[in-house]
């Protein structure tokens, strides 16, 4: 009888086991002898592996992990391509796919949320082509360019907001668009703009409804506090146009804040050779770009060269994150493209630099950084 108790015990629990968990299955053609990853998209602990499997001539494939107490966000991946999942329980959720175009060429079984994630990551993939076009026409002056780019987004915050969030504000979906990333910078600003603010603090009382205490539920709560912390903040831009400074110094001065939050003024580097960077890091090849820059700065910095880089981005944070380790002086522009400082210095494309000598005067305007050392040379 003992034995017999223990065998339906054991049946009981692996049961249970099985039933607590989340099942991902379906055929993803041409992917033979490639690895096929699950993974959780997590909030404190970023990209985590949950299952994998290494496909047959057929594709085929069943993934599984522990079913979320809540919505939770994950994804398939082959290498660099990826098929993003949102899981609310024990469900079991169906993909068929081709290697061709896995992340947006599939079908999806057996979850709505999973299915309207579909749909606006294909519409964001729309948006980054658009945007890569006008980026990349030189026909465009930055003023032309940043504003074709600025409408082609705020149309597609528009669409999102009406026809995704709107009435759906607790949804998986909802949440997942108020993440979404066109290139390195998040679409929606609640730290800067109002209107995204008011809808993300929509979502973030409906999950606080629907999933009171939950990780997600109050990283929502705690961003829409932020944001109407940061909003309520004056924002000052120091533009000194003093006429008889700018005859003297030869330059119009900049202050703004670095990422410790510390006034840095342009002028301050009197005495020594400035490289004034107009730039953003969220520009294709900014990485390749900066170790460059460290090669001239670590190069001319002993015989008396500063750099004075100003950041256009639009999210602090990501600016933060790139400049962290930065051994010059790096700055933030609140305006972003819309910069005050592009007109005043006549900036047409970005990255774009200026040189300054040691008395402050204006010397030479350049937009490749291949010109640079020898303008150095002369000026040290």
């Amino acid at each position: 009888m003992k034995r017999l108790f223990y065998l339906i015990v054991a049946i009981v629990a692996a049961s249970c086991a099985k039933e607590n968990r989340f099942h991902v299955n379906g055929t993803i053609s041409g992917a033979a002898d490639t690895t096929l990853y699950l993974e959780h998209i997590s909030l404190g602990d970023g990209i985590v592996a949950v299952d994998s499997v290494r496909l047959n001539s057929e594709g085929t494939f069943q993934l599984s992990g522990e079913a979320p107490q809540t919505p939770e966000f994950y994804r398939l991946r082959i290498g660099g391509q990826g098929i993003n999942l949102a899981i609310d329980s024990t469900e079991t959720v169906t993909v068929t796919a081709s290697m061709e175009n896995l992340s947006f060429g599939y079908t999806v079984e057996g979850s709505g949320a999973c299915d309207t994630i579909k749909i606006l990551s294909g519409k964001l993939a729309d948006l980054e082509k658009a945007v890569r076009r006008v980026a990349e026409d030189r026909s465009f002056t930055i003023p032309e360019r940043n504003e074709k780019i600025d409408t082609l987004v705020a149309r597609y915050k528009n669409d999102v907001k009406m026809n995704f969030i709107r009435n759906h504000y607790g949804s998986t979906a909802s949440y997942f668009a108020c993440f979404q990333m066109l290139g390195s910078v998040h679409v929606f600003d609640p730290m800067q703009d109002k209107s995204d603010l008011t809808w993300l603090r929509a979502v973030a009382n409906a999950w606080n409804e629907k999933y009171p205490g939950s990780p997600r539920s109050e990283n929502l709560a705690n961003i829409a506090a932020q944001g109407r912390k940061n909003q309520a903040k004056p924002k000052e831009i120091v533009l000194d146009l003093d006429n008889s400074k700018v005859r003297e110094l030869g330059i119009i001065d900049i202050t703004l804040p670095d990422i410790n939050g510390k006034e840095r003024t342009l002028s301050d580097l009197r005495g020594k050779v400035v490289l004034l960077d107009f730039t953003s890091f969220a520009l294709e090849g900014s990485h390749e770009r900066t170790m460059q820059l460290r090669e001239i700065y670590n190069k001319y910095h002993d015989r008396g060269l500063e750099i004075y880089q100003v950041s256009l981005d639009n999210n602090r944070n990501f600016w933060t994150q790139r400049c962290e380790h930065l051994p010059w002086v790096s700055v933030f522009c609140e305006e972003g493209a819309g910069s005050s400082f592009i007109n005043l210095y006549q900036v047409y494309t970005l990255p774009y630099y200026f040189l300054i000598d040691r008395n402050c005067d204006l010397q030479a305007r350049m937009e490749n950084i291949q010109d640079l050392e020898k303008a150095i040379e002369k000026l040290l």
